[in-house]
């Protein structure tokens, strides 16, 4: 098992939900966190709670960044190497969802799912590639079932997660020569706010934001020889296979 104490990684979207659960993870095993949103008094927040949780030498920034642009990408790299003075790890979190017929999804809003989704996935890889070379480094993109399994009205989402996962499948092939480990996790039912959702008590039986931090933290700490390229993980027993 590799320790990973000391190491720092970059979050999109870590200010709550999956990214977050990922950012608390982390901090538990000494991994030092950037987290990203697009509200700096966001990302502020959040990295103030993690801070008040962290039990180790490792501490959250906050950074503003809109994954839709790649300069905003690359400025939040750059904050996180000048902050920690590398980085180790990205995990290309963020992410979003309209739902609904083809015939009555509107151009703004399958932009918004495949820039954010799919086109931001590429910008956080794009944009920090050259410290992952230096650092032989992990980018995680966290990508969903959706990535594999089409259903009525997700045309955008659809699209966007089987773009995200053969997009990070093909950029695990290219970066594997300079020792950059590559992965994506796809994730069934998992209890946060996502598209205007309200974890409640009901949802417990869902998949929840520290079983996605304890995914990513196995991840890291797998022997550098084997990698699992993609990571399918659902609830155990959903309401419709309970008898």
């Amino acid at each position: 098992m590799q320790n990973i104490q000391g190491k720092v990684a970059l979050i999109t979207g870590g200010t709550k939900g999956i990214g977050y659960g990922i950012a608390e993870a982390l901090l538990k095993q000494g991994v030092s966190v950037a987290i990203t949103s697009r509200s700096q008094d966001a990302a502020d927040e959040a990295a103030k709670m993690l801070n008040k949780k962290s039990e180790t030498n490792a501490h959250a920034i906050g950074i503003a960044a809109d994954v839709r642009s790649y300069e905003s990408q690359e400025q939040a790299v750059k904050a996180t190497v000048n902050e920690f003075g590398k980085l180790n790890v990205v995990i290309a979190n963020a992410g979003l969802g309209h739902f609904g017929s083809i015939e009555d999804m509107s151009i703004k809003h399958w932009n918004e799912v495949i820039d954010t989704n799919l086109t931001g996935a590429f910008y956080s890889l794009k944009s920090s590639v050259n410290a992952l070379k230096e650092t032989k480094g992990y980018f995680i993109s966290i990508s969903s079932l959706a990535g594999t399994n089409f259903f009525e009205g997700g045309t955008a989402y659809n699209a966007s997660k089987f773009g995200v996962t053969g997009f990070t499948q093909a950029a695990m092939l290219d970066l594997r020569k300079h020792e950059i480990k590559v992965s994506t996790i796809m994730p069934g039912s998992v209890s946060t706010h996502f598209n205007g959702n309200e974890p409640t008590e009901e949802g417990a039986w869902k998949i929840q934001i520290e079983d996605i931090g304890k995914l990513v933290v196995d991840l890291l700490q797998m022997h550098p020889r084997t990698l699992p390229s993609k990571i399918e993980v659902r609830p155990t027993v959903p309401p419709s296979a309970k008898k």
